[in-house]
């Protein structure tokens, strides 16, 4: 293992030597010098802290991912490479974003203007996404521009001081890369690989171990251990809440937790893979997710938030247990005494506990197939994304002449932990698919859990919102039934 990490930032090797361990990489950097990224919210929302990380690419070799620098901590980047606004372009020879940014006015103050430039970097390189001249596989929409540009990059970034459209009209003027493009070419490369690192500075260490059999090696002689994958839940304790962990052991690049499998009977999703990674691997196969992945938080959020963190966390309103109790879901847990597979509706205990052992490692989440056939996700929150929500519903249902067969729901943001809605479920199993039958089911859904009143919603804003998530998957069922093919 490497003692003496370094990053290459801008295409220099820089040295990460005395830095402490919870060391953000925003701070890193800025103590270095480069200051354009920037602390807003010092928690993953505001993406004033974006840069680009060399990441394995779905389609091509290597992809440039904006991350929140913020939230990741700058060892977990050792033997990587990465990018700041800095290193984009300069005055003398602006990029491509930095360019249109300036000319439309989209530039706002400046404080949060690097962040987006690297967000919308990411996006300008991400492949396939098309040029500015709208043709028959970039259709313009409410959220996607006529050269392909998915304004969902941009959620992450949330300053807004010049007004929306500036910034969406620099969002729509980009082009293709030009063949001359460096960062472009860099792409078809492979990305560095994940270096297996021990690195301790001032009684603090950090570990990415080599290989999983190394990390369960470390849990087991050290339960206590902080395991983090993306970062971005253990980032906000350590910025906002001083936490600190005498040894962090990162799990994110390891490969036996990277895999995604697509069999007869189940779909296998490793609990390290980003949901950005998953949302494209999977192509569309489990529309619930689909459903669920642009509300949950921001792009920036997704391209490191993992399975595994979200649901090692235990938290009561975390955006994915919802819809993953509706898709019948469990968890693969792993210990150096081999794999158990947990419904994980029994894998909650309590607030942010559950039963996986302090030896073992999510190693994937596994969705049983056939898919039901009617799907749905509905998340209540203050603004339409990028935030935490009130409540957060995931329904899957299978109905056959006219019958509910089966009927799963999920429920997150009403009780101590997402649960499963059993007695709505049994209120609709075995009935007609009707609207007397979804009336009636969703006074029972009103009643379940134990909502409570706190600064987000009151609880019976929850308990009346559990309700109207049935009547609305009904309605649109309906209507989608009604509209010719």
């Amino acid at each position: 293992m490497t003692s003496s990490p370094s990053v290459r930032v801008n295409g220099d090797q820089v040295a990460l030597a005395g830095v402490p361990p919870h060391t953000t990489t925003l701070d890193w950097l800025r103590g270095c010098g480069l200051t354009g990224a920037k602390e807003g919210c010092a928690e993953g929302e505001c993406g004033a802290c974006s840069v680009l990380v060399a990441r394995p690419g779905t389609d091509t070799p290597t992809e440039w991912t904006a991350l929140n620098a913020c939230l990741v901590p700058a060892a977990a980047l050792d033997g990587q490479e990465i990018v700041t606004a800095e290193g984009l372009g300069d005055v003398s020879r602006l990029h491509p974003v930095q360019h249109e940014l300036a000319t439309r006015g989209g530039s706002q103050c400046g404080y949060c203007t690097p962040g987006f430039v690297c967000s919308m970097a990411a996006e300008y390189y991400r492949p396939g996404r098309g040029t500015a001249t709208a043709d028959e596989h970039h259709t313009a929409d409410a959220e996607h521009g006529p050269n392909g540009f998915d304004l969902h990059a941009l959620s992450g970034n949330l300053c807004r001081c010049t007004g929306y459209r500036p910034i969406r009209d620099a969002a729509y003027a980009l082009d293709a890369p030009t063949d001359d493009d460096l960062l472009a070419a860099r792409s078809s490369a492979e990305p560095p690989a994940p270096v297996a690192t021990r690195y301790a500075v001032g009684g603090a260490e950090f570990v990415r171990p080599a290989d999983l059999a190394e990390a369960l090696e470390l849990l087991a002689a050290d339960p206590e251990a902080q395991v983090v994958s993306g970062s971005t839940d253990w980032g906000v304790e350590v910025n906002l809440r001083g936490a600190r962990a005498a040894t962090v052991v990162a799990v994110d690049r390891l490969p036996e937790l990277r895999e995604l499998e697509v069999g007869e009977d189940v779909i296998r999703l490793g609990a390290a893979l980003s949901l950005s990674e998953i949302e494209r691997l999977l192509a569309g196969r489990v529309p619930l997710l689909d459903a669920m992945f642009p509300q949950f938080a921001s792009r920036l959020i997704r391209n490191g938030a993992t399975l595994g963190g979200n649901l090692g966390t235990g938290s009561p309103i975390g955006d994915a247990p919802p819809a993953l109790l509706a898709l019948d879901a469990s968890v693969v847990l792993t210990s150096r005494s081999g794999d158990r597979a947990v419904p994980l509706a029994d894998y909650f205990t309590g607030y942010r506990t559950t039963v996986k052992a302090p030896d073992e490692l999510i190693r994937a989440v596994e969705l049983p197939l056939p898919l039901a056939g009617i799907t749905a996700f509905h998340k209540i929150a203050k603004r339409r994304f990028d935030d935490i929500s009130s409540v957060a519903v995931g329904h899957a249902l299978d109905v056959v002449d006219g019958v509910v067969r089966r009927a799963r729901i999920g429920l997150g943001g009403v009780a101590a932990t997402p649960l499963r809605a059993v007695a709505t479920e049994d209120a609709l199993v075995g009935r007609p698919w009707t609207e007397a039958t979804v009336r009636a089911a969703a006074e029972v859904l009103a009643g379940e859990g134990t909502p409570m009143d706190d600064h987000r919603a009151s609880a019976s804003y929850r308990s009346a919102m559990l309700g109207q998530s049935l009547l609305r998957l009904f309605a649109e069922h309906v209507e989608a039934e009604e509209v010719p093919a």
